[in-house]
Formats: C-alpha cells, structure tokens, sequence
C-alpha cells in the first residue's frame, strides 16, 4: 500500500494544529511562503516524532504548487491535504489577497486533485466572513467556474472595484467554497473528497492582529453575542479538519463546515429581528 502523505500547506496556529492531530505514524509534508516560520513547525514537530519533509512553496504560482503536489505524491499516497495558508486584512493588501487567498486555493484544488489517493480527501480553510457577503447568482457561477488561471482577469476582481482588502478577503473566502464544490466531481474521479472549513474568530497570530486592526471591535461584537462568547482555538479548527479528513465521513464532500462558536447564527438572528 505504501506510504501515507499528510500534506499541510500554510503551517501557522491552524496548520501546526492540523499537522499535530493526523500527521502521526504518516510521512508529514509541511509547506509555507515564509521559511522562517517553515524550518521553526518542522523542528517542533520532529521533536515531537513527526517524520516532517520541509518545502517552501507560493501558492500563487502554480510552478512552485506543481513541485510541492510531485514531491509529496513521491513520497508514497497523498491520502490527506489541508489547506491553512492565508492573508488577512491587516496582513496585506488587496492586490496581495488576491492572489494568496483566491488564485492560491484554485491552483492547489488543481494540482492535489491531480495527485490525491483513492480514499483521500482535503479540507480548504476558507473564513465565516465569505458567509456574511452578498453576490449575484452570475457573480457566484463565474467564480466557481471560471478557469483557474484566468480567475484574477475577471472585472469585478480589480483592485478598484473591490475597494478595501476586507473586501477582499470576503470575496476570496466565499470564493474558496464555491471553488471546493466546483472541484468535489473532479476530485471524486480519483475516489477522494474535497470539504472547506469556514472558521470564526480563531485565536492564532493572525486572529489576534485581525482583533488589533480596525475591525477588531466589531469582530469582538460579534463574540459577545455568539452563542459560545469565546474565541476558537487552533484545536477547535483541527478537530474539524481531522473530522473530514478520516474515512468516517466518506459521504461528506463539496460541502462548507461553519466553525465559528455561532457567530454567523447570531449575525442572522439579528438581522431577521430588525
């Protein structure tokens, strides 16, 4: 049967967390833009055991992508594959969004979905704010359908007529569900599945500079009125990553998994209140 190959792209708190939980007893491939951050995940984790194989990818370009799914599928079967990599609002500019956090997610659905096992499946972590976002129907077929490369050509995409990274990021996360269902058929060709978790509030490095920045105070708004009136944690997102990822849930593909301690619940309510 061969090897089993954890692939976790993007190794921040979410990813390291992800890693931790599935990556025991498999061949663990960690990939990130900053290496850095890279060489430190991989260190920790073959301090705790992991057999780790460290590569600096981008996932804009979908050379460096190509690489990263050929050496992981060299390593024996691509049987998991989590997708954490990411830009915020207060990290980078729309311009910059865009193309980590839209074109990024669409190139790797593209190039796993080429090498993923028979029995495999991926998660994508997309954001509850693509679920607090308004788009036509045509808006909504064309981001999902669009070809890969020709994503960032569309109109409504340009930098201007998207306005502040916010919008942005908004537009890539709901993008990224649109993207992981248009790509459940391709990937279900090869017997895997392909699933996006939409976290809420998480309290990572990123989560926390997202609380600092300007929309900090509307963000801990929404907390407050959550359900759960906490933030999430790394392990609360890799308990639902290990959820999808296990064989256990082979009937569940193309779809959203909303992680969020019922902000967006709570956001609805509200709003069907007044």
């Amino acid at each position: 049967m061969g090897t089993d190959v954890v692939v976790v792209i993007g190794v921040g708190g979410m990813g390291l967390a992800i890693a931790r939980r599935v990556g025991s007893g498999r061949a663990l491939v960690l990939a990130d833009f900053d290496e850095t951050t890279l060489d430190a995940a991989a260190e920790t984790l073959r301090g705790e055991g992991h057999n780790v194989t460290a590569r600096v990818v981008d996932v804009s370009d979908r050379g460096s992508v190509v690489s990263l799914a050929d050496a992981a599928a060299a390593l024996g079967r691509v049987t998991h594959v989590a997708h954490t990599a990411g830009l915020s609002p207060e990290q980078a500019p729309t311009e910059a969004i865009l193309r980590v956090d839209l074109l990024g997610v669409a190139i790797v659905l593209d190039e796993f979905g080429r090498v993923v096992a028979d029995g495999g499946a991926g998660v994508v972590i997309a954001s509850m704010g693509g679920h607090m976002v308004g788009f036509t129907a045509d808006q909504e077929s064309v981001l999902a359908a669009t070809p890969t490369d020709d994503l960032l050509a569309l109109s409504f995409l340009e930098p201007e007529a998207l306005g502040n990274p916010g919008a942005a990021y908004a537009l890539a996360k709901r993008a990224n569900v649109l993207r992981v269902q248009a790509a459940a058929a391709a990937w279900g060709e090869r017997g895997a599945r392909i699933n996006s978790i939409s976290p809420g509030v998480i309290s990572t490095p990123m989560g926390q500079q997202e609380l600092s920045g300007e929309s900090g105070q509307r963000m801990r708004g929404m907390i407050a009125m959550s359900a759960t009136k906490r933030l999430g944690t790394p392990d609360d997102i890799a308990s639902a990553a290990a959820f999808l990822l296990d064989p256990g849930s082979g009937f569940i593909t193309g779809t959203d998994l909303l992680v969020d301690g019922g902000v967006v619940a709570a956001v609805r309510a509200m709003q069907r209140a007044t």
